[in-house]
C-alpha cells in the first residue's frame, strides 16, 4: 500500500508541476525524506506523508481512513452480495467563521506559494508591494512587514504556512495574496464556502448483484 501511495504522490507532484526540491521547500522536509515518501518507505513519520498529501491536494482521502465508517474485507467484491454495501460518506465542516477565516488564508498563501516557486519574479512584486506598504501603511504592522521581507528573501515558506498563532499574525499582513490572479481567488473562496455549509465526501450505495434468474 505504502509504495502504491508513493506512487501516486509522485505521479501527482509531476502532473502539478512540481520539482522534488519545490514540494520538499513547500512542505518542509528534506529531498532524501520527500524521495523516500515517493518510494514508499516506511521509514518517515507518518504526519510527513500527510504533509505530501495535503501540498498536492489529495489529503481528502484521510477523511474516510479516519472515520469508523470505513470497513474494507478483502476478496468482497468476488462475492455475490445479497444486500447494498453501506454508503460511506463524511461531512467535512468548518466549525465557524473564524476557522473558515484561518483556512481561507491558509489556502491563499498555499497557493500563492505554488505561483512563486515556478515563478521567482513573482517574489519580487510581493517585496515591492512590502515597500509601498511600509511607505505610506501603518507602523503598527511594520514588524511583521520587516519578518515578510525576511521570509521572502529566504523563501522560508515554513513560516508563512505555519498554523501557530504567530503564522495567522503573519498572514493577516501579508502580501501573498495580492499576486493572484482573480481566478485562483475566486476559487478559494468558492471552497471555503462550500466547507462552512458542509462538503459530503464518500460513496453511495451499490445496487445488490443479481441474484440468478427465474426458477
Amino acid at each position: 500500500m505504502l509504495l502504491q501511495l508513493g506512487e501516486r504522490l509522485k505521479r501527482v507532484r509531476r502532473q502539478e508541476g512540481f520539482s522534488s526540491t519545490a514540494l520538499a521547500e513547500l512542505v518542509g522536509i528534506s529531498r532524501t525524506t520527500l524521495a523516500a515518501i515517493e518510494s514508499g518507505d516506511p521509514s518517515p513519520s507518518m504526519g510527513n506523508y500527510v504533509r505530501v498529501m495535503s501540498a498536492l491536494g489529495v489529503s481528502a482521502d484521510l477523511a474516510l481512513l479516519a472515520s469508523d465508517a470505513l470497513q474494507i474485507t478483502p476478496g468482497v467484491e468476488d462475492r455475490p452480495r445479497k444486500r447494498p454495501a453501506p454508503a460511506v460518506s463524511v461531512l467535512v465542516k468548518a466549525d465557524g467563521s473564524h476557522d473558515a477565516q484561518d483556512l481561507q488564508s491558509l489556502m491563499l498563501h498555499k497557493e500563492a506559494i505554488k505561483l512563486m516557486l515556478s515563478d521567482p519574479k513573482l517574489i519580487d512584486q510581493a517585496l515591492a508591494t512590502l515597500e509601498e506598504w511600509r511607505s505610506s501603511g501603518s507602523s503598527h504592522s511594520r514588524f511583521l512587514w520587516d519578518e515578510w521581507s525576511v521570509i521572502l528573501h529566504r523563501r522560508d515558506w515554513r513560516r508563512a504556512l505555519s498554523t501557530s498563532r504567530r503564522g495567522r499574525e503573519l498572514r493577516q499582513a501579508s502580501p501573498l495574496p495580492t499576486i493572484l490572479p482573480a481566478p485562483i481567488r475566486a476559487a478559494v473562496l468558492e471552497q471555503v464556502s462550500a466547507l462552512k455549509k458542509g462538503v459530503l465526501l464518500g460513496s453511495k450505495p451499490r445496487a445488490p448483484a443479481a441474484q440468478g434468474g427465474p426458477s
